[in-house]
């Protein structure tokens, strides 16, 4: 892996696929960090002679000492160099990592600092070519048409006024008054609101104490906010003043010809079914392709040797464990709040992810040493072209954003990330489906894992069968 800044290390292999890098920051490169931490402080003093914000370096230094600068550009700089250290090493890093940072350098003098991490295990690969593996024929239940087209009806359903009870699927128009220990709070109003009961739309409990309300009618709903509800309501108990103002029923148009010219460019029923059964179909298509790629790599994956320390297996679980945080904190849900709803602690939590943690690391070990065995190196084409979908994101060209990734050193990740997928690809491609009939039958002499000296390893994997 190419170098993305001037940080020189050294890999010490450790016990339970863990390393030690030692790194060591060039004397240029820590004092310009230091001249650009003492720029910024700079900023925010005030030393007669200097006007506000242009105090040069050099004062700064001499002002408030070589030690506190130097100390301020480590707090800025060092979360950077630890980036280009593990880049420069090579290592795929997993969990957190012990860093170690020796004594301040003197001026002229570069910073030496350690790094102790768990990293991917490596696999020792078996058979991964010509896998024979299980692969089911494409099916589409009628059911799941009625269904797809039940959903069409349901779009063009219409709305009749009606003079009933509401029940669970109707609709009812109400205006709406919250509050919370007697005090209007903001967003708890609304007027001609039309709501479908039993939709979910609404806090817990408020939809179904609507349910047999009739036109006119004015009901008292208490319910109590989720404790992942955003915006600081969160478990708090409120009364809402309700009023309904109409019912209306859902009327379904009638599948038929009529029916079928409306809400398609078909004639006949007959022909919307059709369309719906190829679409169903070439979506299931789609899942058996995923399900068989994903069921040759887990065959590779059976075939190779991974040692798996505990500690590492943890570490990953914690990561899994993390990122799904992040999700939920981008959606409004805060760490506290997903723990009181799952009622369970972060070490806990971790230790139920494990299992999949597991076949998490023991996939990616294989894949790398596919790559590695492989010598797979992908082209610059390839790699702008699994850029295009980041480009089209962001709205900008595929080559300023691999200039933009190349330039700040991150081309590397993309090119790894490729060749893993060109690994799979090419294990996917030269495995050997067979029926699930066949798969089922062989699975009877041989199971992936079985390790009993008499036992003949085979090459089948089945979806579905070990996650």
């Amino acid at each position: 892996m190419a170098a993305t800044s001037a940080v020189k290390t050294s890999v010490t292999e450790l016990p339970e696929s863990r390393v030690r890098v030692d790194a060591e920051v060039p004397a240029e490169e820590v004092e310009r960090r230091v001249q650009q931490a003492a720029r910024q402080l700079g900023r925010e003093m005030r030393i007669p002679g200097f006007r506000k914000g242009k105090v040069p370096p050099p004062v700064v230094i001499r002002r408030l000492g070589r030690g506190a600068v130097l100390d301020e550009a480590l707090r800025s700089a060092l979360g950077n160099w630890y980036l280009d250290a593990i880049d420069h090493a090579g290592i795929v890093p997993i969990g957190e990592p012990d860093l170690d940072v020796g004594d301040l350098p003197a001026e002229g003098q570069p910073l030496a600092f350690s790094i102790e991490i768990a990293v991917r295990p490596r696999a020792k690969l078996g058979t991964y070519k010509g896998l024979e593996v299980g692969r089911r024929e494409p099916h589409v239940e009628d059911a799941a048409v009625d269904e797809e087209l039940e959903r069409l009806r349901d779009r063009f359903a219409t709305l009749d006024t009606v003079e009933r009870p509401a029940a669970t699927g109707d609709h009812v128009v109400i205006d709406y008054l919250g509050t919370i220990d007697g005090e209007p709070f903001e967003g708890g109003e609304g007027r001609d609101q039309l709501l479908e009961l039993g939709s979910g739309r609404l806090i817990p409990g408020f939809e179904e104490q609507l349910i047999g309300a009739s036109a006119g009618d004015e009901r008292t709903v208490e319910v109590t906010f989720p404790e992942d509800y955003p915006g600081g309501l969160a478990g708090t108990e409120a009364s809402f003043a309700v009023k309904v103002s109409e019912v209306k029923a859902k009327r379904l148009p009638e599948p038929d010809d009529d029916f079928a010219s409306e809400a398609s460019e078909f004639d006949t029923l007959a022909e919307l079914r059709e369309d719906i059964t190829a679409r169903l179909r070439e979506a299931d298509e789609a899942r058996i392709d995923r399900e068989f790629e994903e069921a040759v790599l887990d065959a590779a994956v059976a075939e190779s040797d991974v040692e798996l320390p505990e500690r590492l297996v943890h570490a990953r679980a914690h990561e899994m464990l993390d990122d799904t945080l992040s999700a939920l904190a981008r959606q409004g849900i805060s760490k506290e709040a997903y723990l009181r709803i799952t009622g369970k602690d972060e070490e806990t939590i971790a230790h139920e992810a494990e299992p999949e943690a597991g076949t998490a690391l023991r996939r990616e070990a294989v894949l790398a040493a596919i790559v590695e065995a492989e010598q797979i190196e992908p082209s610059e084409e390839a790699i702008r072209e699994a850029l295009e979908p980041v480009a089209q994101r962001s709205g900008t060209d595929v080559e300023k954003v691999f200039e933009q990734l190349h330039s700040s050193g991150r081309i590397d990740r993309v090119r790894d990330d490729v060749a893993t997928r060109q690994a799979l690809d090419l294990i996917v491609r030269d495995a050997k489906p067979i029926s699930v009939e066949q798969a089922k039958a062989r699975e009877k002499l041989w199971t992936p894992g079985k390790e009993d000296a008499g036992e003949q390893p085979g090459r089948l994997w089945t979806p579905g069968s070990r996650s």
